[in-house]
């Protein structure tokens, strides 16, 4: 009987009790801040998922290392989620008869290489066996999608849903002469499987291929897409938005974020001391830096080729070598 009077209180209690939440230190809490403390380096190319992005500006100050996106513990663990279904997926598809390449001879991942500085690394290749298209080969492109996404993908197809995965296809058959990709895509909610048969069109391929290759020669900052503003959703949600709405200034310091330096078809070039930059160094930066007159919300008043005058708040600086350094401009120390 006093056990049962015990079941009962305790029945009572979690009637109207609260949930107490979980301390800082909890297990979840320590793997998430695990994650976001990873340090992500900045991919060096120009990459074929993101061909696709609406907006030519956000593209440019990626590709500039101007804008680095921050994301917390859990989104970093739904990356490495999507990462990891890749060689679940390329196992099924073996299981089922399809002969599929998702490495090189060398044990490295696939790239397209479509021009310099435009490339991408492919999921891998569907040489054949692939239900309805045996003897087809197929660039293979994998995704995980929550339940809206994976809902509306099953009803209007990806090229409708997903243009970016859509364009990134196409660009991988233009550069290895494949003119069929599958997209395989799961449902992260319950598994659900999502496949459909994507054709070359090289009147796609080559626009996105133009766009991109305008976007990496450009020196100049292009204008964002159209319809932007301060208060549109995809501008509020943007990395971007501070640079192009609010400080409208960079908060880095390293090559490609100096005036000096240009991205050529060998590589990335410093007009200031007129020698290629290796990605190691277009990370570190150094003394000479100047910062970029479109990335900073100052008049450019002057110059002489080594250092910029700027004219802040009624007062010529003079940022580069023979000034103040870029990194104590940007936090105010002048």
């Amino acid at each position: 009987m006093q056990h049962h009077r015990h079941l009962v209180q305790l029945k009572l209690l979690g009637k109207n009790s609260v949930k107490i939440p979980e301390p800082i230190n909890s297990v979840a809490a320590l793997i998430d801040l695990h994650h976001a403390n990873q340090l992500e380096l900045t991919r060096p190319h120009f990459g074929c998922s993101q061909a696709g992005h609406n907006c030519d500006r956000w593209l440019w100050l990626g590709f500039r290392w101007s804008v680095r996106e921050v994301f917390p513990g859990r989104i970093k663990r739904l990356f490495r989620r999507g990462h990891n279904e890749e060689e679940t997926v390329v196992a099924d598809l073996r299981a089922i008869g399809c002969v599929v390449t998702d490495t090189t001879p060398d044990g490295e991942q696939i790239q397209a290489k479509i021009r310099p500085h435009l490339s991408g690394s492919l999921d891998g290749i569907i040489e054949s066996g692939l239900p309805t298209a045996p003897n087809t080969r197929h660039i293979l492109e994998i995704k995980t999608h929550a339940l809206k996404s994976f809902t509306e993908l099953q009803k209007i197809g990806v090229e409708k849903s997903k243009p970016q995965h859509f364009i990134q296809m196409q660009l991988y058959m233009h550069s290895l002469g494949i003119d069929r990709a599958l997209y395989y895509s799961i449902c992260k909610n319950d598994d659900q499987i999502y496949t459909e048969r994507v054709k070359y069109d090289a009147a796609v391929a080559e626009k996105y291929i133009t766009k991109s290759v305008g976007i990496i020669a450009n020196d100049r900052s292009p204008e964002p897409m159209p319809g932007a503003s301060p208060t549109w959703y995809q501008c509020k949600w943007c990395a971007g938005y501070d640079i192009c709405y609010e400080s409208k200034k960079t908060k880095e310091v390293n090559c490609r974020t100096c005036a000096h330096s240009s991205a050529i078809d060998t590589g990335w070039h410093c007009a200031r001391f007129d020698k290629p930059l290796t990605v190691e160094a277009q990370r570190d930066g150094c003394r000479a830096h100047v910062l970029h007159p479109d990335l900073v919300p100052w008049d450019l008043v002057g110059g002489d080729g080594k250092s910029a005058e700027y004219k802040i708040n009624g007062a010529i600086v003079i940022n580069g070598e023979s000034g103040i350094s870029s990194g104590d401009l940007l936090n105010g120390n002048h």
